[in-house]
């Protein structure tokens, strides 16, 4: 089949790189791309968000399949777009992607469908949300209604901190029309876990749990990001709790959607809190996770192009996926000051030698070119990750080959894994 994969960071360079391994793949497009994928995909200039453009390249190509990877082409409605001319779509529809697009709407859902979730309030106003931070308890979760890119989220036990955060989200607009509307909530306490599963709108397939580390520095400190680094499996995420978040947080998703007439066909990721009274959802998201992709896809045996085609056809029961038999893990090398502000256009080298070792991959998420050399481009410019029959041998070959990878300001949090690995002790 002739595949379209719409996006340009390390989640699409991973989805490309597990399609190039699929014998039923015979040619990969990739919009826009990145200097990785390039050497995978061939590269198209339109940009996520001119999907009407990427509809007409598809049905010029003969594209079989079109996987979105982010959520911004899914939530403008790129399935919607496609399925007018009968292309097919890796990816919910518009009204399905609201799980993600607006976390407003999930709360309400997961309320609707009894899903186990934090208790919350939303507002529009940011004097009642400041008045409502004088009274609730703490330590408690702020999140913006909106996409803003795994960075709209504040947790704190300072009222301060709280209400600061508030006026930057709500009056300065850090994050523009996505903090019109917050959502305060409690703070869940536990361990997170990420599970990733690929639904055809009846049924579902469940991949292997990974975790994510979303804070910028190590010991869990600094600012929320995108995501610095992951590992799959996940030791306390055994088959009960996997079973368990299925039935509580997934399976609930597919019905409440095909309810609504917006059968859910594409990636269902969740976003879980481990706590004592049992998994609770944390956020949804409507596509492949970033950086959990990384540890995730490498992990599966069989034929990616398939196992995603069988979803649009609605047939996922038919995919078989053996539980993993070996462990991945991600460390995401990111440009010096991320989230914040950084300096680009950074020669990186390096890359070539690290991926000398055996079962090394690094993915590119922020690179560009520039009079022909690599450079950083983006907060989170690699992700650099390694399989091996353990935990432990993973983690030490990716920092291994972390240590081969340089540029100007470079940054990495070099604890990735680290509570799994001390629990195995």
């Amino acid at each position: 089949m002739r595949v379209l994969v719409v996006g340009g960071g390390g989640r699409e360079h991973t989805i490309c790189w597990k399609l190039s391994k699929s014998a039923s793949v015979e040619k990969i497009y990739c919009a826009p791309g990145n200097p990785g994928i390039r050497k995978l995909a061939e590269i198209v200039d339109v940009p996520v968000t001119d999907i009407v453009k990427l509809r007409d390249f598809a049905i010029e190509k003969s594209i079989d399949l079109t996987i979105a990877g982010p959520e911004l082409p899914l939530t403008l409605g790129i399935n919607d777009c496609f399925s007018e001319k009968g292309m097919k779509v890796f990816g919910p529809s518009k009204a399905a992607a609201q799980l993600e697009g607006s976390k407003v709407f999930a709360k309400e859902f997961m309320k609707e469908m009894n899903i186990p979730s934090a208790e919350f309030e939303t507002f529009e106003k940011l004097d009642e949300a400041i008045n409502y931070t004088e009274k609730t308890r703490y330590p408690l979760v702020i999140k913006a209604d909106g996409l803003a890119a795994g960075k709209g989220v504040l947790v704190t036990s300072s009222k301060l901190e709280a209400q600061d955060f508030l006026k930057s989200v709500m009056s300065d607009k850090v994050f523009g029309d996505s903090g019109s509307r917050v959502i305060i909530e409690d703070c869940l306490i536990g361990e997170e876990t990420s599970i990733i599963a690929i639904s055809d709108g009846d049924d579902i397939l469940v991949l292997t749990p990974s975790q994510d580390h979303k804070r910028a520095y190590d010991n869990d400190e600094g600012p929320n990001t995108g995501g610095m680094g992951a590992y799959s499996p996940v030791s306390i995420v055994k088959r009960n709790i996997v079973d368990e978040i299925r039935k509580k947080a997934l399976v609930p998703v597919v019905e409440g959607m095909k309810k609504r007439g917006h059968p859910f066909v594409g990636v269902i990721y969740a976003g879980m809190m481990l706590t004592a009274d049992g998994p609770y959802v944390l956020e949804y998201n409507v596509r492949f996770g970033d950086p959990e992709t990384q540890v995730v896809l490498p992990l599966i045996e069989g034929d990616f192009g398939e196992i995603c085609m069988s979803a649009v056809n609605g047939s996922v029961s038919s995919a078989k996926i053996k539980p993993a038999e070996k462990s991945a893990l991600c460390v995401v090398m990111a440009s010096g000051g991320y989230p914040g502000s950084f300096e680009k256009g950074k020669i990186i080298e390096g890359i070539d030698e690290a991926e000398e070792i055996d079962n090394v991959i690094v993915f590119h998420a922020g690179t560009g070119l520039k009079n022909g050399k690599l450079v950083n481009s983006g907060g989170r410019v690699l992700g650099v990750t390694a399989v091996d029959v353990n935990l432990s041998m993973a983690h030490d070959k990716a920092y291994k080959a972390v240590e081969k990878i340089k540029w100007d300001g470079v940054h990495f949090r070099k604890d990735i894994g680290k509570r799994d690995l001390e629990r195995k002790i």
